[in-house]
């Protein structure tokens, strides 16, 4: 990875035309501090010009999938064709200003193998709140995640995530769920692998634009809590191979399997 970028940061998105631009130059300044950053926009099935509008306000990579799978197939996609020393994501929103993936960096640096964002940190300052029933079944869902967790989280959801470059290709190689609990398979896969997991206070500025529908995904998470405690215990991962958080990767997908990339 000569050359390759200090950080690379992947931003799902879907039905974004009229913010993305504004986020992909949002980040562009924030990060500039940090050295040379790769920014790669995954276009989710949008209908709208959210893929063009990414690449005209100059992300370095679009990915394009050409039908909605979900924010877990998303972020997948633009992990493993990421080429930093170190890879993040964060919302095309900006919920999180992008000046705090500077925190996620530093937490690496100091040796971490992933570090969390957390909503629920002692440390964490709310200027927006979301909504009292999205609250409470964000309280409920992370209460719920220690079906499958050995370790309590202050906060699975949070849409702010960074990775050693290793470890991040490792556990998005090895994720299987394409919908809002592939955050969840991913601190399963850290437990397994005995990565280093740091969770860090975060600033949540908004709550504008979620693209979570409380009833539909709410249940679709619950059952994805199912089948990820179901694939622990009958050796579903073992039985796939997923690679530790050294292990070299073969055959790196570029987009997803029936995506292509720009």
């Amino acid at each position: 990875m000569t050359g390759a970028a200090r950080l690379s940061v992947v931003v799902p998105a879907y039905g974004e035309e009229d913010r993305i631009a504004n986020t992909v130059v949002a980040l562009r300044d924030a990060l500039t501090v940090a050295g040379p950053c790769e920014i790669i926009v995954v276009d989710d099935g949008s209908s709208d010009a959210t893929s063009a509008a990414a690449g005209a306000a100059g992300a370095d990579r679009v990915i394009r999938i050409p039908r909605n799978r979900g924010k877990g197939a998303a972020v997948r996609a633009g992990m493993l064709a990421a080429t930093g020393h170190n890879v993040a994501f964060t919302d095309a929103d900006l919920s999180y200003p992008p000046g705090q993936l500077l925190r996620l960096l530093h937490e690496i640096d100091r040796g971490a193998d992933v570090v969390v964002g957390s909503r629920r940190h002692i440390d964490t300052q709310t200027l927006v709140r979301a909504g009292r029933l999205r609250e409470v079944s964000g309280r409920v869902f992370n209460l719920a995640t220690r079906l499958v967790l050995r370790r309590r989280y202050g906060d699975t959801q949070c849409g702010l995530k960074a990775f050693t470059a290793p470890a991040g290709r490792a556990l998005f190689a090895a994720g299987r769920l394409d919908g809002f609990a592939f955050d969840v398979e991913l601190l399963l896969l850290a437990e397994r692998s005995a990565l280093r997991v740091v969770e860090v206070p975060v600033e949540l500025s908004s709550a504008e634009g979620s693209t979570v529908h409380m009833s539909k995904d709410a249940l679709a998470m619950v059952r994805d809590l199912f089948r990820l405690r179901r694939w622990a215990r009958d050796g579903t991962y073992d039985r796939a191979g997923a690679p530790g958080p050294t292990a070299p990767l073969e055959g790196t997908p570029i987009g997803t399997p029936d995506g292509d990339a720009h």
